[in-house]
């Protein structure tokens, strides 16, 4: 954002440099930090009206965009409230709309599910994931389930370098295990070894486990595991609560990316 001078490295945003601290890739970017700060005596409408001058925002197009932010974050009924009288979710969205209010190419967000209880989490969610159509969101936040959700890139930093970039799905993909986890309803769980018994003779099996209702599968070939497994389970008729194949989540991909992990 500028607001402070990097020890080294560059930072651009829309092809602007923003780390020099001049301040021109500004108009690009909305930035909304952890623990966002306002006048207490103001409206919510008034704050929206504050920001808009802020950028220099015409009367008429500031009162339309307060009007229509005030709806994209839910605080249309609390439009003429003040401030003050937020609740830490309702600042959060708040703070959102303010960022907003310039129509940036990028919006930059500082943990910002961060004292958020878990319905006011989920709401700024679902508008974080609502946003991804008109703005670029970028986010650094240490709530990696939240990452999961919503993030189509993600990078991890480890003592001040970045040790990874890619797309989520590829890097949770790549972190795939090759073993299937099957559970049974309880009252079926004495058929388990039975199955355990019959994949044994699947060439693609390297060894199977059962502990009470859930049966382990290892894979020596994944991709024929993944194909042959459902067909298999069907043709036993055997009632099934969940089938999944283990994959690390982004917790665990962090920790193993940072060394952080190991014992």
């Amino acid at each position: 954002t500028g607001l402070a001078r990097p020890d080294a490295g560059r930072a651009w945003i829309g092809g602007v440099e923003s780390s020099d601290g001049d301040g021109r890739a500004a108009p690009l970017f909305g930035y909304l930090p952890q623990e966002p700060a306002f006048y207490g005596w103001l409206t919510a409408a008034e704050t929206l009206d504050h920001a808009a001058r802020l950028f220099r925002i015409p009367a008429a197009e500031r009162r339309q965009r307060t009007d229509e932010l005030l709806r994209l974050v839910g605080l249309s009924d609390a439009a003429r409230r003040r401030v003050g009288g937020f609740s830490g979710g309702m600042k959060q969205r708040l703070g959102l709309a303010a960022a907003l209010i310039h129509r940036p190419q990028v919006l930059i967000l500082d943990e910002p599910m961060a004292g958020l209880d878990p319905a006011g989490r989920r709401d700024a969610l679902d508008l974080l994931d609502a946003l991804r159509e008109h703005v670029t969101v970028f986010f650094s936040t240490h709530i990696l389930a939240d990452v999961e959700r919503v993030c189509d890139t993600v990078g991890i930093l480890h003592e001040g370098r970045l040790v990874e970039v890619a797309d989520r799905a590829e890097l949770l993909a790549r972190y795939t295990t090759n073993v299937a986890v099957v559970e049974a309803r309880a009252d079926a769980a004495e058929q388990l070894p039975a199955l355990a018994a019959a994949l044994h003779d699947q060439a693609w099996v390297a060894g199977t486990e059962v502990d009470g209702a859930r049966l382990r599968v290892t894979a020596g070939d994944a991709e024929a595991g993944q194909s042959a497994l459902l067909p298999l389970l069907a043709a036993h008729n055997l009632p099934i609560l969940r089938v999944e194949w283990a994959r690390p989540d982004l917790e665990a991909i962090f920790l193993s990316r940072t060394g952080e992990g190991e014992s």
